[in-house]
């Protein structure tokens, strides 16, 4: 392979990017320093639900390559959502104006170019930045996710697991922090400490961990980002009057003081798209592309549990529709199975200044199929611009690697002017629904007085709580929690099983569509069993949920997983 001629290489990528559908134009390839508009790099448009990775070394040129895609998916009329850490995509609402030096590129490259500006929706991180405040209430956040942002040991989450559990069997709606707050300082004060004693594994001094840990999340003013009005993922899958995909662009302008936060929401997201999107298979375009970018936020300090819930949704949800690209430094920042599964590759250039770097390196080339290029040189000498690429084609088989010039943006490649991003969010429909932050009844009225609803009184349409639970239906369920939900076995002691009572059966009652029977039968037999468990535990969306195991199984693992509700959805 190394004796080819310059002609043989051309022609080899050539043949492996002639492709049939619809397709993202990447640039032209570079074979032996020299340009070639006449191999074009592309990707098939249908294969974007594979997944992808963007990486490179910092100031390589991922963020502009992230922009020039955004911009064809948004014109093939494919909605696209951005992680703007910088700020620099919000240069996608301005239409760039021509260089000499931009027009000697795009001629170059064989780029038909002109300057546009894109459908933009700017979003803000619990209003923090211009953009429409995006906000989760704590309940459909979940307990693990939230367990994540509060760094939580397996212990310390297990028993906030058991806490969201005792807030959804007495309804107290946890939707902002002080409601969480509030359930567990009524549960560590002597008024609650009979309800404490009744969670099985729950200690008194690992509830007051927990209590400092959030108190500590408030002291930080991360109290804006959980709330209503929540957002709603299905806002991230418009399209403008025009056809044309819109691109949501999320800001978190203090992201260096709020990294866990940052990427735990993303996966929120991601998650909460998963549980409401139907099954779709193989679509010609995908319904969402999505730009995870810093990925490496994501991995950090991770459990098992919380890698292996990642796996599990980049792994089910291209089923549904969604493309996820990881944007990060080197392969290395992506663990191997997650890896494993991204088929579209796009690598700037890396440094290999450190043994670390070099050692990086090696391993980058070893995730890219065998090619004429010498790739450990070719990835530290590419240019500001040049990415080494290969992806999936339309027969599901990787493309020849090649080493290719992308093409130019046609909106700005920086940050749109600031009366044009406050004229865009002003002018937005999302601001009505979402702008002004509300304080429903919940949890916190509800334990400190101020609303006449005891604790434990059924919310309006939604089932009583069964009075009849019993400590060892608890401990049970805690196991089962444990167990499904972190994906070990459990290190709780096995409950003792009460004597075994036999009462008459009670005369059957009409059941009112949308509630279960608070009695011991259960639909599904052993199913029935674990919908009752999770169910309990995780919130009143997941019983429905659980009961449609044999139809609705991705939703069940993401939901499973994380323990997110949409009990939110109005």
């Amino acid at each position: 392979m190394a004796n080819k001629t310059a002609a043989e290489k051309l022609a080899t990528i050539q043949q492996g990017y002639t492709l049939e559908g619809a397709t993202i134009e990447l640039g032209a390839a570079i074979v032996d320093g020299e340009v070639h508009k006449e191999a074009q790099v592309r990707l098939p448009l249908s294969m974007m639900n594979r997944h992808g990775l963007v990486a490179g070394a910092t100031g390589t040129g991922k963020t502009v390559t992230l922009h020039m895609m955004a911009e064809q998916l948004s014109t093939a009329g494919v909605p696209v959502f951005l992680a703007d850490i910088k700020g620099d995509l919000s240069g996608l609402a301005t239409a760039a104006t021509a260089s000499e030096k931009l027009t000697a590129r795009t001629v170059a490259l064989g780029q038909d170019w002109s300057g546009r500006n894109f459908p933009v929706e700017f979003l803000a991180l619990g209003g923090d930045g211009n953009g429409i405040p995006v906000r989760a209430t704590v309940t459909s956040f979940g307990p693990i996710l939230l367990s994540r942002i509060m760094e939580l040991n397996d212990t310390q989450e297990s028993s906030l697991q058991l806490i969201f559990h005792f807030a959804d069997q007495k309804n107290l709606e946890l939707l902002d922090l002080k409601d969480l707050r509030s359930v567990i300082q009524f549960l560590t004060s002597a008024e609650g400490k009979a309800e404490l004693e009744n969670l099985g594994g729950l200690s008194k001094a690992t509830a007051g961990v927990i209590l400092r840990e959030l108190v500590g999340l408030e002291a930080q003013g991360l109290e804006k980002f959980f709330g209503e009005p929540e957002f709603d993922t299905a806002e991230l899958l418009r399209t403008a009057p025009d056809g044309r995909g819109v691109i949501s662009c999320l800001e978190l302008p203090t992201l260096q003081t709020k990294p866990m936060l940052f990427s735990t929401f993303l996966m929120w997201l991601l998650a909460d798209l998963f549980e409401e999107l139907p099954e779709a298979g193989d679509l010609d375009k995908p319904k969402l592309v999505f730009f995870l970018d810093e990925a490496h936020l994501l991995f950090n300090g991770a459990s098992k549990a919380f890698l292996e819930a990642i796996t599990t949704t980049v792994r089910l949800i291209r089923s549904k529709g969604v493309g996820i690209f990881f944007v990060t430094q080197t392969p290395k920042d992506v663990p191997a199975d997650v890896l494993g599964q991204l088929a579209n590759r796009i690598q700037h250039a890396l440094r290999a200044f450190t043994p670390e770097d070099a050692k990086a390196l090696k391993a980058t080339v070893s995730t890219f199929p065998v090619s004429d290029y010498d790739l450990e040189e070719t990835l530290t000498s590419a240019g500001i611009g040049e990415a080494v690429i290969t992806v999936m084609n339309e027969r599901g088989a990787p493309t020849p690697v090649a080493l290719t010039r992308l093409r130019a943006p046609e909106s700005v490649m920086g940050p749109s002017s600031a009366e044009l991003v406050r004229s865009t969010v002003a002018s937005s429909a999302l601001l009505v629904k979402y702008g002004t932050a509300v304080d429903n009844l919940s949890a916190y009225e509800k334990l400190s007085g101020k609303a006449a609803v005891p604790t434990g009184a059924a919310a309006p349409g939604l089932p009583p709580v069964p009075a009849s639970t019993t400590a060892y239906d608890i401990d049970a369920e805690a196991r089962r929690i444990e167990e499904e939900i972190l994906g070990r076995p459990s290190s709780r002691p096995a409950p003792q099983a009460p004597p075994l009572e036999v009462p008459p059966a009670p005369a059957p009652e009409p059941r009112r569509a949308g509630t279960r029977s608070s009695g011991t039968q259960h639909d599904g037999g052993g199913l029935g069993d674990l919908t009752g468990a999770l169910g309990g535990a995780l919130g009143g969306g997941l019983k429905s949920m659980a009961r449609s195991l044999g139809t609705q199984l991705g939703r069940e693992l993401m939901r499973g997983i994380f323990g997110n509700s949409s009990r939110r959805r109005r």
